[in-house]
């Protein structure tokens, strides 16, 4: 497999485990600037090069990971909304995303803004996305899926907590580090409760880490006491490519893949895959802080 921007071809080496299973993953932080759409991407297309079938969904009005992963999602492009309040197929409005073979978005436009408004009368609002999903594996299994969520907890977020089993949360190693995430994790203990009981904390990553300054690692040791089974090892580095790779539609690994941003995201990657290959079943109420 190659990818159409860089040309490199998978290695043996390269080659990440499949899960058992496909994984669903949110990724999802309410508080702006973590780096949330950023890790949704990237770790995407880093699944996606080696050699796992990864689909994004896009469920952000902004379209910011539609943006970096370089499809279409101008007015009038079918996706997000369109699967939520329309009922099309998600393999309808899908597309192939130029990082890889195997990388697919379902893109979201400006019409997304609306669907919140518009999903509050609907019957089963919450289970839209999950039916829609349910629907599509199907008939086309992939290994993951990976939901990019707007920095709220509104029903996009909800519907996207309903659909999945697992949840990322990327916190950035800076002051109020944990800001948002007692609210977050209110939220998500009542989707549990509620809509979805399988839904588990998986996995933390911490982003803009900085060597330099003795509060990224301080914050970082915060954090891993809170959450230790679902901190990655690896850091994410504060990085002026990292940011600046959207805006060429591509992500740090089609933009700069010898940056020390998309080396981190490659290895968080790796991370991520070894651990659903070694752990495909895993406990429903480990690691929820009491």
């Amino acid at each position: 497999m190659k990818s159409s921007r860089s040309g490199d071809t998978v290695s043996r080496e390269t080659q990440l485990p499949p899960p058992t299973q496909t994984r669903t993953i949110v990724v999802a932080n309410q508080k702006g600037g973590v780096g949330k759409t950023t890790t949704a991407v990237n770790i995407a297309a880093a699944l996606a090069r080696g050699g796992l079938e990864v689909l994004v969904m896009d469920l952000d009005p902004q379209g910011n990971a539609s943006t970096a992963l370089g499809v279409d999602h101008h007015s009038g492009i079918a996706g997000t909304y369109e699967v939520l309040l329309q009922h099309q197929s998600i393999a309808s409005v899908q597309q192939q995303s130029p990082e890889s073979e195997t990388l697919s978005v379902v893109p979201a436009t400006i019409d997304l803004a609306a669907a919140e408004i518009e999903l509050v009368p609907q019957v089963a609002r919450e289970q839209r996305l999950k039916k829609a999903l349910a629907a599509h594996l199907r008939e086309h299994p992939v290994d993951y899926i990976i939901f990019d969520c707007p920095p709220s907890l509104g029903l996009l977020t909800i519907n996207a907590l309903v659909a999945a089993s697992e949840i990322l949360i990327p916190i950035q190693c800076e002051y109020y580090a944990l800001e948002g995430v007692t609210q977050l994790m209110r939220t998500i203990q009542l989707v549990r409760e509620e809509l979805n009981p399988e839904l588990d904390l998986s996995t933390i990553l911490l982003t803009m880490f900085d060597a330099r300054t003795k509060l990224s690692a301080q914050v970082g040791e915060q954090v891993r006491q809170h959450f230790p089974e679902q901190t990655l090892v690896t850091l994410i580095p504060r990085s002026v490519r990292l940011s600046e790779a959207p805006s060429y539609g591509t992500t740090i690994l089609g933009y700069d893949p010898q940056s020390v941003g998309a080396k981190a995201y490659v290895k968080a990657a790796g991370e991520i895959a070894r651990r659903g290959a070694e752990e495909p079943v895993r406990s429903a109420r480990r690691g929820w802080p009491q």
